[in-house]
């Protein structure tokens, strides 16, 4: 046993490059796991900055300086978010609203669909409908509970959220600028040996940043065309199922099962089983297949060779570690994961696993 572990470590961390690594990765687990939070506005600001790179630096490669092109595209993007948020968000408050008014007349009719159960399928009986129908109205009064806690939390913590808007811009605007700076300000300060750190950190950084960039319009696609197909079909909520169902492409494979849920409910109450739901659910489908086998693979450069486990997998460990930055990030970070398993410097086998000789 022994002898494997020497074995091991001999193989994989003898070298200086695989120790310079390790120290680097574990700092940076450090810092996220431990001071996560109050380096949120920082986070952001670097994922904001991510996304506005690819068209500024399109800008520099048409010659305009970095200044410039920073200030104008910075500038564009918060006129942009400033008038969706006053175009988007009081209509979908207003949507989610009306649903929760609407939420006792749903569950009323969907108690009175359960007690039709043991006439038509005499294997469920009345008991069992009655705990299913307790169970659903104490998770409701529960959900109730927790968003008017969440309600409340968000106006104490209103003055910090107004710091974050003020302070992001300008973390974006200086990381923008003076990124070169930034870049060899930490480049000066890292061991001169190297080389496997220098060769993640550029993989990490094309990789997020085409991830970042693709991710967002792949929500926005997603979300506006089925906005589109939702209020031709005259879907009610239509657009509080369509932010869903864009934002369910940041969970692959369980985001689209779970989104499916609410359309499905929300379709059998505006009409019950009828030929819309049918066309309703079809719809939405085709929406899933085609943002997973024709939008995804054009949107992102690089395909990502995870297997579906190991994707749902890293959702489970970093969504449970950083709420929703670590469901976003869950495939660059399991991506990463995988490119220093392979890219791991290792020392080739010199001697021989020496076994016990036996009898």
């Amino acid at each position: 046993m022994l002898a494997m572990l020497r074995l091991w470590h001999r193989r994989y961390f003898s070298d200086p490059q695989a120790v310079i690594l390790t120290f680097l990765l574990l700092i940076g687990a450090f810092v996220l796991l431990f001071f996560g939070r109050m380096l949120a506005p920082l986070l952001t600001a670097i994922i904001i900055a991510y996304l506005l790179e690819g068209p500024i630096a399109w800008m520099e490669g048409k010659g305009v300086r970095r200044i410039f092109g920073v200030s104008f595209v910075l500038v564009l993007f918060i006129l942009l978010v400033l008038v969706g948020s006053f175009a988007f968000f009081p209509l979908l408050w207003t949507q989610i609203s009306d649903l929760f008014k609407e939420l006792p007349h749903y569950i009323a009719r969907g108690q009175q669909a359960l007690l039709n159960l043991p006439e038509r399928y005499p294997v469920i009986t009345e008991e069992q409908v009655r705990e299913i129908a307790n169970t659903v109205r104490n998770q409701v009064g529960t959900l109730g509970q927790r968003i008017l806690a969440i309600s409340l939390a968000s106006v104490a913590n209103l003055v910090t959220l107004l710091v974050y808007l003020i302070l992001v811009p300008f973390l974006v605007f200086f990381f923008l600028k003076d990124k070169k700076i930034i870049l060899e300000w930490v480049n000066l300060r890292l061991p001169r040996e190297r080389s496997a750190a220098q060769y993640l950190w550029r993989d990490l950084d094309v990789q997020m940043g085409n991830y970042v960039r693709g991710k967002f319009w792949e929500i926005m696609i997603v979300g506006v065309v089925t906005y589109l197909c939702f209020t031709l079909l005259g879907v009610e909520y239509a657009l509080l199922l369509a932010t869903l169902t864009g934002l369910s492409v940041l969970v692959p494979y369980v985001g689209a099962v779970v989104v499916t849920i609410p359309v499905a409910l929300i379709g059998y109450f505006q009409w019950g089983i009828d030929g819309e739901l049918f066309w309703l659910l079809a719809i939405y489908g085709i929406i899933q297949g085609l943002d997973g086998n024709v939008l995804n693979p054009l949107l992102f450069s690089k395909a990502v060779n995870l297997h579906p486990v190991a994707i749902i997998a890293a959702i489970l460990v970093f969504g449970g570690l950083w709420g929703f930055w670590g469901i976003f990030f869950a495939i660059p970070l399991a991506t990463l994961i995988n490119a220093v398993i392979l890219c791991w410097p290792r020392t080739p086998d010199q001697e021989p696993v020496e076994h016990p000789q036996t009898g």
